[in-house]
C-alpha cells in the first residue's frame, strides 16, 4: 500500500537477501522507520513489543523468524528452540501457531544443509499467500459496500472500524480495510469512523495514518462514541478484524470489539468481521471459555505516548500515583452478534455451517 510516493509491504527482505526488514509500528504515526531483523530473537522481540502486530503479520514475521534461526542453527534442536521461543510471544493470535506449524512441516524432513533456503522460500510464500488472501477479502467485501452505496443513491458510505485491521496488520491490503480500498478504487464515496482503540491507540495511530496515506476520508473518535453514532444513523456498516475465531463463529479481537457488536445489534447496523482462513481455529467451539486472552503490561493503560509541539516524542503518565491498572488486550464477540464473515473464499454466516461450507477440508479434519 501507499506511503508517500512509494508502495510498501509491511515485511520484506533487505538487499542482502537474508536480513528481514519491517516497519517499526511503535514509531507511527509520527515517525516512519524500519527495523532490520537479523536473528530469531530479533523477530521474537519485534512481535513482543508490537513493532509488528496484527495476527497475519505476526504469522509472517514468525515464519521469517524461523528462517533467520536456520541461518545460525539449522539443527533439529535449533528448529525446536526457535519454534518454542516464537510461539510464546503472543498467546491470542492463532496465525502465529499456524505459520510456525507451516514452517515445521516444510523443514522436518529437510536436511540441515537445505533448511535455510527452504525456510526463506516458505516464509516468502506465507507472506505472498497473505497478500492474496487479503486481496480476495477485498473483492468479496466490495459488494457489501456497493449495495449500501446504491441504497443511498451514491451518498457517502459510513464505515466504523475498531483497532487496526489494515495493511499494517497484514503483509498488504489489510483485512477490514481491503474492502474499503477496493471501494475507493471503484469510486464509492467513503467515510470511516476510526475508534482510537485504547490503550495502545492502534486506531488513532495506525488506521488513521494508513487511511490518510491512501486518501480515504476518516474521523478519529473516542472508543465510546460508536453507539451514539449508530443511534443517530451515522454508521452504515461495522467491519472489524479478528485474531482468532472458533469453528462456531465466536470472534476474539481487540478489547472493545464486543461492545461495538452489542451496539450494532441494538441499532440494526450490520456487523461484519474480515476473516482470513488461517485465523480460524477449528479446534475450538466456545470462544469465551477457550480462547486465551492476553494480559499485557499495565503501563499501556497507565501511560500514553505522543508528539509534543516541539516535535519530540514523549511518554507521560495519565493515572494518579497508586492507582492500579489492568490491561486485557482482547475480548470475545459471540457469533450471535456477527452478521457475517468476509473471507477469501466468500461471505459466510458466523456459524459452524457457514465456515464449513467455505472451508470444508479444514472443518472436517477437526
Amino acid at each position: 500500500m501507499r506511503v508517500g510516493d512509494r508502495n510498501y509491504r509491511t515485511i520484506w527482505l533487505a538487499d542482502d537477501g537474508e536480513t528481514v526488514a519491517v516497519i517499526d509500528q511503535t514509531r507511527l504515526p509520527h515517525r516512519f522507520e524500519h527495523l532490520a531483523l537479523t536473528s530469531c530473537e530479533d523477530a521474537a522481540k519485534a512481535i513482543e513489543r508490537m513493532a509488528v502486530r496484527g495476527a497475519p503479520l505476526i504469522g509472517a514475521t514468525a515464519a521469517y523468524g524461523i528462517a533467520l534461526a536456520m541461518r545460525s542453527s539449522p539443527t533439529e534442536s535449533g528448529l525446536q528452540q526457535a519454534y518454542t521461543r516464537l510461539l510464546a510471544t503472543r498467546p491470542t493470535a492463532v496465525n502465529l501457531r499456524w505459520a510456525l506449524e507451516e514452517m515445521l512441516g516444510s523443514l522436518r524432513d529437510c536436511p540441515p544443509e537445505d533448511r535455510q533456503s527452504t525456510a526463506y522460500a516458505r516464509a516468502a510464500a506465507i507472506a505472498d499467500e497473505d497478500v492474496e488472501i487479503n486481496r480476495a477479502i477485498g473483492r468479496h467485501g466490495l459488494p457489501l459496500l456497493q449495495e449500501i452505496a446504491a441504497r443511498k443513491n451514491g451518498a457517502q458510505v459510513n464505515v466504523l472500524t475498531h483497532c487496526n485491521a489494515g495493511w499494517l496488520a497484514t503483509v498488504d491490503w489489510g483485512t477490514a480495510t481491503a474492502p474499503l480500498y477496493r471501494a475507493q478504487g471503484e469510486g464509492i464515496a467513503l467515510h470511516v469512523w476510526v475508534d482510537e482503540t485504547r490503550p495502545r491507540n492502534q486506531g488513532a495511530s495506525l488506521t488513521a495514518w494508513e487511511l490518510g496515506q491512501q486518501g480515504i476520508p476518516h474521523s478519529v473518535i473516542a472508543d465510546n462514541t460508536g453507539g451514539h453514532l449508530m443511534q443517530h444513523g451515522l454508521v452504515d456498516i461495522v467491519i472489524t478484524g479478528t485474531d482468532r475465531t472458533t469453528r462456531t463463529g465466536d470472534v476474539a479481537n481487540k478489547i472493545g470489539t464486543y461492545l461495538k457488536a452489542l451496539a450494532a445489534k441494538d441499532n440494526g447496523v450490520p456487523f461484519y468481521v474480515a476473516l482470513p482462513s488461517p485465523t480460524i481455529d477449528f479446534g475450538l467451539t466456545d470462544g469465551v471459555a477457550e480462547i486465551p486472552i492476553e494480559q499485557r503490561n499495565p503501563d499501556e493503560v497507565a501511560k500514553i505516548t505522543g508528539e509534543t509541539e516541539a516535535g519530540t516524542i514523549e511518554t507521560i503518565s495519565v493515572l494518579p500515583k497508586g492507582s492500579a491498572a489492568v490491561n486485557y488486550a482482547f475480548d470475545v464477540t459471540p457469533a450471535r452478534l456477527v452478521t457475517g464473515f468476509i473471507t477469501e473464499a466468500g461471505v459466510a454466516e458466523a456459524s459452524v455451517e457457514g465456515l464449513a461450507d467455505l472451508f470444508p477440508d479444514r472443518a472436517t479434519t477437526c
